[in-house]
């Protein structure tokens, strides 16, 4: 029995969803199909490639060191299709872009629509999370290039400037801070902060700014979505510190107050890429769209 590249594609998405159950309904195939696929595969390897932990499968050290092959073989063959559809005049292909929180909210979607429009015989599937969660997948091949806000600090990956950005203070319409516009270091130290989860890149701006400026603070509340640290904070329940992209129509209906601080907040939204990438005639379509660069 051969080993295919159906096998290959049903185990990574085995391993990255931990359920054959989900594997299936994510490649449209049956229960018995994927646990068929398995079944051959782990013949093929004389050993098994999983642990059942409950209902969730998790790979053992056999299975681990095959996903890292996996990947890079569905990753290779993915660009090698591209390329060559790329040559026979329109068009085609599938791109997996991720974007961090912020960027996949407000940015993305228009670029991923201009995108469709203009190149309507292609995909875009995009995966959200924070940059730590982005940037993991990207790593491992699960994604083609990614969008995030945050610094990356993983060492396979490369990242080019996208665009500028600047994070701002809020506060809600009926808090002290709202009729002054203005605070003090003590003022931000003693505030009870509404912030996203530990990895995201808002945070970690946050953090580096206060602690640059010596200034000490207390997380009061932490929510994983920008939404639900907006409405917190028109709610009165804390400030907090968010991109201007992400507060906009907040602050122009007056929902949100921005409050000067003596922070310094600017950043730069990232693009990127594995090193070893080679950018597709895909991928360099997709980057003329959202205008960014391969190269530094």
């Amino acid at each position: 029995m051969a080993l295919s590249l159906r096998q290959l594609e049903i185990f990574e998405k085995i391993a990255s969803t931990g359920s054959v159950t989900r594997a299936g309904e994510e490649l449209l195939l049956t229960q018995s199909a994927v646990s068929m696929a398995l079944s051959q595969l782990e013949q093929l390897s004389s050993v098994p490639l999983f642990e059942r932990v409950g209902r969730r499968l998790m790979l053992n050290d056999a299975g681990r060191m095959l996903l890292k092959d996996a990947r890079e073989i569905l990753l290779a063959v993915k660009q090698l299709e591209q390329q060559l559809q790329g040559d026979s005049g329109e068009l085609v292909g599938e791109l997996l872009v991720g974007g961090s929180t912020t960027i996949a909210n407000y940015l993305l979607p228009s670029l991923l629509g201009a995108f469709a429009r203009q190149y309507p015989m292609t995909r875009v599937q995009l995966t959200v999370g924070n940059t730590q969660q982005v940037a993991d997948l990207l790593a491992t091949g699960q994604l083609d290039i990614a969008f995030v806000e945050g610094p990356c600090h993983n060492r396979e990956l490369v990242a080019l400037h996208w665009r500028d950005d600047e994070l701002v203070v809020v506060a809600g319409a009926e808090h002290p801070w709202a009729k002054e516009k203005r605070v003090t270091p003590e003022q931000l130290t003693t505030a009870p902060w509404i912030m996203r989860e530990k990895g995201s890149g808002t945070r970690e701006i946050f953090e580096d700014a206060m602690d640059r400026a010596g200034i000490s603070y207390a997380i009061a509340l932490e929510f994983g979505h920008t939404e639900a640290i907006k409405n917190g904070v028109a709610a009165g329940l804390g400030v907090s510190c968010l991109s201007r992209i992400a507060v906009d129509r907040e602050l122009e209906y007056g929902r949100l107050v921005e409050v000067a601080s003596p922070l310094l907040l600017t950043r730069s939204l990232a693009l990127l890429k594995r090193r070893t990438s080679h950018c597709t005639t895909l991928l360099e379509a997709f980057l003329k769209v959202s205008g960014g660069q391969w190269e530094a």
